[in-house]
């Protein structure tokens, strides 16, 4: 979409707040005492929170909700009502559906707070904090591997249908890369050669991924899609895109998260922790230490070439230009994980000498 569509687009947000507040007056019958943005998506969805005069769905008067507005013919809300049902049913804590309004893209659920993890892990991102760290992180992998549990039985019997995160999919996430970062972003043309060590790169990425575990993958499992709570932490939003993918992959989004960074040797840490969470509970067989740690870098390599991209796209097609500010902590993982591969060699000189251009 050009900018021109986009602000389009962005005209017609007042109408579109007009129809949610008729919609949630004639299908809840109740008055509306606050309705206010609570935060926008990456795409494009957005999200109010409002509070009704009266108690509703047996919640008491002051209740906070969450309406999600997502514009037919740009989001199609089936995959996240069906997605959301089946994480309630594993014991996750994802918003409930209260209200669906098919027609318009409109849906009524529970507020999951304010709290997302990035604020608090910003705030325990010194040494002092890492007890805190460590929480926060142990409860995210506990309630990933109840997802990877517990979706794998309803994928198995049936009950809900998901994507493959197969061959296609990856390669295609990955050509966003040369897309809109080298591309656009750098103004740079690859040559033959070039255009063969990316070609290598994402060949063997995409054989790593497929020779894992396959199990629910979130797709954007990191700090600003979860929201931190005393109690059932923690919740859990943003999983309409979930496919059946490598089993480290929502692993990667949470510890290699664009928004936050942590020592490497502590991200180890927490990765050897899920790692015999997953034997514990049977999720894996029992394996060989080297290679899990090697699916997880290499398959931070393939997510972080496609957040690249996704960022860049952002700022170029949305105009979004924030997302522009997370590109060089992204860079910097794909830097230190590919230095450690000789396989990656050449995609690492290759991704250095477009960063100078």
């Amino acid at each position: 979409m050009d900018i021109k569509k986009q602000t389009n687009l962005q005209t017609k947000m007042p109408q579109r707040i007009e129809q949610i507040k008729h919609w949630l007056e004639t299908e809840i019958q109740a008055d509306i005492q606050s309705f206010n943005p609570a935060s926008n998506d990456a795409s494009f969805r957005r999200y109010f929170r409002v509070i009704f005069k009266q108690g509703v769905f047996h919640q008491v008067a002051g209740q906070s909700f969450i309406v999600m507005d997502a514009p037919p013919g740009k989001e199609d809300i089936a995959p996240f009502i069906k997605i959301a049902a089946s994480l309630e049913n594993t014991g996750v804590n994802v918003p409930h559906l209260y209200a669906v309004n098919d027609s318009m893209g409109f849906i009524l659920m529970s507020d999951l707070g304010h709290d997302a993890y990035l604020s608090m892990l910003t705030a325990a991102s010194s040494e002092m904090g890492i007890e805190q760290a460590n929480k926060l992180y142990s409860d995210a992998m506990s309630a990933l591997v109840i997802m990877q549990s517990g979706m794998q039985s309803a994928i198995n019997n049936q009950k809900i249908e998901l994507p493959d995160y197969d061959a296609e999919r990856l390669k295609a996430e990955m050509m966003l890369l040369p897309e809109w970062y080298i591309k656009v972003h750098c103004q740079y043309t690859l040559n033959k050669a070039e255009q063969m060590v990316l070609e290598q790169a994402m060949v063997r990425l995409t054989h790593s991924a497929e020779e894992q575990p396959q199990f629910f993958v979130h797709r954007d499992y990191h700090s600003r899609n979860l929201m931190f709570y005393e109690e059932h932490n923690p919740g859990v939003i943003d999983f309409q895109d979930a496919v059946v993918g490598p089993v480290t992959y929502d692993l990667v989004s949470l510890l290699r998260d664009s928004y936050i960074a942590w020592p490497e040797q502590q991200v180890y840490v927490w990765l050897e922790q899920y790692r015999q969470i997953l034997l514990r509970e049977k999720l894996l067989e029992p394996d060989d230490k080297k290679q899990f740690i090697r699916w997880f870098d290499w398959m931070g390599i393939q997510r972080q070439l496609k957040v690249v991209g996704i960022f860049c796209r952002l700022n170029y097609r949305d105009g979004k230009d924030n997302y522009l500010n997370d590109i060089p902590q992204t860079l910097d993982y794909l830097y230190k994980v590919c230095a450690r591969y000789p396989e990656f060699e050449a995609l690492l000189e290759l991704l250095r000498r477009l960063e100078s251009e």
